[in-house]
């Protein structure tokens, strides 16, 4: 049970004084950028799927429609 307290106590005076947060700005920053890239690769994986989609219907009706 000591070793439990021990880790606890340890782990939280880690996170309250060596761990380096970011501040408000530079998290609003990283959000806006994880969110705009996430946006250009569903983009871009639909664009493929759409691509994709239109490509095999024509060889699948090509092949299956004499």
């Amino acid at each position: 049970m000591d070793n439990i307290k021990s880790y606890l106590q340890s782990s939280y005076e880690e996170l309250t004084t060596k761990v380096t947060w970011p501040t408000w700005k530079d998290l609003q920053a990283n959000a806006a950028i994880v969110a705009v890239a996430a946006f250009i690769i569903a983009l871009i994986i639909g664009l493929m799927d759409m691509i994709s989609n239109v490509i095999f219907s024509d060889i699948i009706y090509k092949l299956t429609n004499p």
